[in-house]
């Protein structure tokens, strides 16, 4: 069913711009747009929204995307951010399909990066400059994205988001990384992350079929094929979770999407092969520590094997499909080259 998402702020174009309408003398400074995806956490998300808008370098433009809340939130966000570019979606399409969606917009615009985070997700004052210096700091080519610090309400470091660092990374790479602050990292989660828009419009949005779980990690693992990720401690953040955890604690019917979406993840290019089997036998270590913690086996093995028979029988529909029925009939992805 074809659903339309309202998007406040209309002038801006839907259409993604080519390389030659974006800003590119050596002087400017980037543009820089924000993305949060959202669904019924209104009170957090204003929180988040009045940390982003407060920073000591604010972002140039903020997007907010509504996956069809029922809790005020869009009439919130209209009311407190009227600068902020605000998507209603009339179903929920998950955080994937949320991020790739509020990418398509934030590339429209015109970003040069763009930073990603959750609805539950508070930034610290200078989170975004630390990133920003991180990306300066950097010899040669700018990295192709930056991580912050994801912390916990007690300020212990947060497991759910902990960066992937680089297995193998070279003495080069790690000077590197280094001269800023950072660490040389293979993928990210959506919870704070500057991404170079260019790589985006080259190597593609965010899987929107995945709905939830591993969406970032393969996107990011995409990016970082060939490219350069970092860890900026520097970059402070604190995530809201209700819990302290990672995300293999007792997932319920939801151990569904994760598995489903790594075995996708596992069978497109994002990983190279030996990464392959790298990363497939920590999966395997996790599922079964997963099932050992479960409080109900059931639910976690009736999710495995329908997780695992639609991860190997089906591929998900192409980010076109599924943001043409959220909407944005618009996107195109001919400006992408890779």
């Amino acid at each position: 069913m074809a659903c339309t998402g309202a998007v406040q702020d209309t002038e801006q174009p839907l259409a993604m711009p080519d390389s030659d309408g974006r800003r590119q003398a050596a002087g400017d400074q980037p543009r820089v747009v924000a993305v949060i995806v959202t669904y019924n956490r209104r009170d957090l998300l204003l929180e988040a929204l009045a940390a982003v808008y407060t920073q000591t370098r604010e972002p140039d433009g903020a997007v907010v995307v509504d996956n069809a809340s029922n809790d005020g939130t869009a009439a919130a966000v209209r009311a407190g951010f009227p600068a902020a570019q605000l998507a209603e979606l009339d179903v929920n399409y998950g955080g994937a399909g949320g991020f790739a969606y509020g990418m398509a917009l934030a590339l429209a615009r015109g970003a040069d990066l763009i930073w990603v985070m959750d609805d539950d997700t508070v930034p610290g004052p200078g989170a975004l400059e630390a990133l920003l210096q991180a990306r300066r700091d950097y010899p040669g080519r700018p990295p192709v994205l930056v991580a912050s610090s994801v912390q916990w309400t007690d300020g212990r470091a947060h497991p759910m988001n902990t960066p992937r660092p680089k297995p193998f990374a070279g003495k080069a790479e790690r000077l590197a990384a280094a001269a800023g602050g950072c660490i040389p990292i293979r993928s990210a989660s959506f919870v704070s992350v500057l991404v170079e828009a260019d790589q985006v419009r080259r190597r593609g949005l965010p899987q929107a079929d995945f709905f939830l779980w591993n969406d970032d990690f393969e996107f990011t693992a995409r990016l970082l094929r060939d490219g350069t990720g970092l860890l900026c401690p520097a970059s402070v953040v604190v995530h809201k979770t209700k819990n302290f955890g990672s995300t293999d604690v007792d997932p319920g019917d939801r151990f569904f999407y994760e598995v489903r979406n790594k075995i996708w993840t596992l069978r497109t290019g994002s990983l190279a092969l030996p990464e392959r089997a790298l990363y497939g036998g920590a999966t395997l270590r996790r599922w079964i520590r997963t099932y050992a913690r479960s409080a109900d086996r059931r639910v976690l093995r009736s999710a495995l094997g329908r997780g695992v028979v639609a991860g190997v029988r089906s591929r998900p529909r192409s980010t076109e499909q599924v943001l043409a029925a959220a909407g944005l009939a618009a996107y195109d992805d001919a400006d992408r080259s890779a």
